[in-house]
């Protein structure tokens, strides 16, 4: 049989470790699970002590059990303090962690740009759509007819070279040029005619300038009374609207199978007026696309009658007009999707 005094003992050393060890604890978590080694139900330290008064004597079991449920009701007491404290000292390290200095500088939110390219088509189809233009996007793959035959290119033309046109059969090919989609709407819509054909084109060409793939916009008016000087016109403004208000235009000869006559277009400089500069090469001038006169040929060849109707035709390359727009000197940057460049362009 136990002696009262031995378990009174106990308790007192119960206590003691409670104390001791609770001074280690640094977490809510840890209390819990240190609580439950001394007040759990089935092997709590303090639990267990009840089941010693079967060896208590009966005249003593009535104090014995007046002691543990005290010891007990101190535990609780003393872990729900303990408790609470270790609560209230995470929220503080939590708040802590969170604090916000008002007084610092905020953070740049960064936002995203679209890309140089989308930016400048977008703004090409604005402003050809303001002058009454309809938007055309024809098919990637296209035959050897729509792409040469109905533009007129010869059988033994250099642009039929394998070297620079991506076969994928004698029939079919990846397109060389968005004109392919002017022979398209010209067939299946009676004149007038006011389309632009944005879209990317494949050639075999790869330097600092070049790309095997590239984007393009093709734009073609027929009409009655259609000559160069409406050409003339309205590259003009085109040029006004997209490089700045003081920018002259000026058409040079030059030869496209599908135009005749054909000319080359040059801007003036916009970086240094015309005066000369690295961009222009000291020359003042800036060549920005292809255009020319319908030849007869390529209307016939849709069915318009060519003696009743006539029209122009021009062709700019996407990449060249964001590369002089943003003072870009490689076509690769506009490929490579690298922040260091595109986060220099915002419009």
């Amino acid at each position: 049989m136990q002696d009262l005094n031995e378990l009174l003992a106990k308790i007192g050393e119960i206590k003691a470790e409670i104390e001791a060890g609770s001074a280690e604890l640094t977490t809510s978590k840890a209390v819990y699970e240190f609580k439950k080694t001394f007040l759990d139900s089935k092997q709590g330290k303090i639990s267990a002590l009840m089941k010693e008064m079967r060896n208590i004597p009966k005249e003593q079991k009535q104090d014995f059990g007046k002691n543990v449920n005290a010891a007990k009701e101190w535990a609780l007491s003393y872990f729900d303090e303990l408790d609470q404290k270790m609560k209230a000292e995470e929220l503080r390290q939590r708040y802590e962690s969170e604090k916000v200095d008002i007084t610092m500088p905020a953070k740049k939110v960064k936002y995203g740009n679209l890309h140089p390219i989308t930016t400048v088509r977008n703004q090409l189809s604005d402003i050809f759509m303001s002058m009454g233009f309809d938007v055309f996007e024809g098919t990637e793959i296209e035959t050897d007819y729509y792409n040469f035959t109905a533009l007129n290119t010869p059988d033994d033309h250099p642009a039929r070279d394998m070297q620079d046109t991506f076969y994928l059969s004698p029939e079919f090919l990846l397109r060389t040029q968005t004109s392919a989609g002017q022979v398209h709407v010209m067939e299946n819509k009676k004149p007038p005619i006011k389309v632009i054909s944005p879209g990317k084109v494949f050639r075999s060409d790869d330097d600092a300038t070049h790309s095997p793939m590239f984007s393009q916009m093709e734009g073609l008016v027929v009409d009655k009374g259609i000559n160069l000087c409406d050409l003339k016109g309205m590259l003009t403004m085109f040029s006004k609207q997209i490089f700045g208000e003081d920018t002259k235009t000026r058409l040079r000869p030059s030869y496209f199978p599908f135009t005749e006559p054909s000319v080359e277009v040059d801007v003036s400089c916009f970086q240094c007026g015309g005066a000369g500069c690295k961009l222009c090469k000291g020359t003042g001038w800036i060549e920005v696309l292809g255009a020319g006169v319908v030849n007869k040929k390529v209307l016939e060849n849709c069915g318009i009658d060519s003696n009743e109707y006539s029209g122009f035709a021009f062709g700019l390359g996407l990449e060249r007009i964001a590369m002089l727009k943003y003072g870009i000197n490689n076509i690769k940057m506009l490929f490579e999707s690298d922040l260091r460049v595109l986060d220099q362009i915002d419009d």
